[in-house]
């Protein structure tokens, strides 16, 4: 008898990991990335990065999160890449129809505190089906939601840029992600904002 607790995409990611694995030959590949730079974009599943920029495994880091903001455990990453693996560019994507358009930090922090369980979008606001067992805890929390979508990257971008940990010889380029056409588009502002302030080591 299947055990209620567990999804049948539990077996359906092991069955294509064996199936991967199977003809797997990728591990001889070197820890940095190969083409020596890193990406922080969404988690929409919309978004496929090794498709939009060219990847394969080894090239490149991709740093995911919800909007594809530049959050501290984002810069975190970033300087990680680039101090112990040898980034040299960057690249904040964001995207058309993002969810975090959607919503504000007011907005999910009164659906956590009625409730922890999925809500559902009715005639464009957010409600929950089910209430009861929720936590204010999300009011204590900035979603880092955008209201502006090119904005949001140039702000992620000067973010990064301004951080004392990142150093100033690292290009950061700004763009935006188009889920109807496949583009990226380059936020101008963001890329501007990106641009190095010192010249690298050795130059």
């Amino acid at each position: 008898m299947p055990d209620p607790a567990t999804p049948p995409v539990y077996e359906e990611v092991l069955a294509a990991n064996a199936a991967y694995a199977a003809g797997f030959d990728k591990g001889d590949l070197a820890l940095p990335p190969a083409r020596r730079f890193a990406i922080l974009t969404c988690m929409d599943a919309r978004l496929d990065p090794a498709k939009y920029a060219g990847l394969s495994e080894g090239d490149a880091h991709v740093i995911r999160n919800a909007g594809g903001r530049a959050s501290d455990d984002a810069i975190r990453s970033l300087v990680i890449s680039h101090k112990l693996l040898g980034t040299r560019a960057w690249f904040v994507v964001h995207h058309s129809d993002c969810g975090m358009e959607f919503f504000t930090n007011a907005i999910i922090g009164d659906l956590l505190e009625d409730s922890l369980e999925t809500a559902a979008l009715e005639d464009g606001a957010w409600v929950n089906p089910h209430h009861g067992g929720g936590s204010a805890a999300g009011k204590a929390i900035d979603w880092l939601t955008i209201s502006d979508r090119l904005g949001s990257v140039a702000a992620d971008v000067r973010r990064i840029r301004a951080h004392p940990l990142v150093p100033g010889h690292i290009p950061i380029f700004g763009f935006v992600y188009d889920v109807a056409t496949g583009r990226l588009l380059e936020v101008a502002a963001a890329s501007e904002a990106g641009r190095p302030t010192a010249e690298p080591p050795g130059a």
